[in-house]
């Protein structure tokens, strides 16, 4: 991953197994999520699900991406998270084995137009999956943070300047809501 650069991060359980069982689960997640990657990442948007997670991301500058033979400092704390949840999470609910399946998968996103229907979409996720009525609703978003206010570590001012305002965040995001594709394309 190449400094300056955003990715839409994902990933889900193995098999599609869930992966937050609890709210804690959850909770948990983020506070790793938070104290292994933010000295390498800015985070602007994010949504976790029961048995997968999205993040919209951007590398920060002046982080090695490249280093022979071994990992780099942000591949190797992308994998230290990762390995930190799981462990956790397989001692609280008496499993074992690999929890994710073997790679995160990364895109990158450095078009400001696929960034902010990528932003809605990750932030859609709970609704169309039936976990909620309204993206407000769904605690393990950015959605509330970027609408309700409150500390976060989320980009929000960033994310709304990309929307131009907060209205037409929220704009952009109910219509996307109720857009239907064609049925034939």
């Amino acid at each position: 991953m190449e400094p300056g650069t955003y990715y839409h991060i994902f990933n889900r359980g193995n098999n599609h197994e869930v992966i937050f069982r609890s709210h804690e689960n959850y909770r948990y997640f983020l506070r790793r999520f938070k104290g292994y990657l933010l000295d390498f990442i800015d985070v602007f948007a994010y949504c976790l699900m029961p048995n997968h997670f999205h993040f919209l991301i951007r590398v920060k500058e002046g982080i090695p991406t490249h280093l022979t033979g071994k990992l780099t400092p942000l591949e190797q704390a992308f994998r230290d998270f990762f390995i930190s949840y799981a462990k956790s999470f397989n001692k609280q609910h008496g499993r074992s084995g690999s929890l994710f399946q073997y790679k995160f998968k990364r895109k990158p996103a450095d078009d400001i137009a696929y960034r902010m229907r990528l932003v809605v979409y990750i932030h859609a996720n709970p609704v169309r999956a039936g976990l909620c009525q309204q993206m407000a609703e769904w605690p393990f978003s950015s959605y509330p943070v970027m609408v309700g206010g409150g500390e976060t570590a989320v980009q929000r001012d960033a994310v709304l300047t990309w929307f131009d305002s907060l209205a037409d965040f929220k704009a952009f995001h109910d219509e996307y809501l109720t857009w239907e594709p064609p049925d034939k394309w």
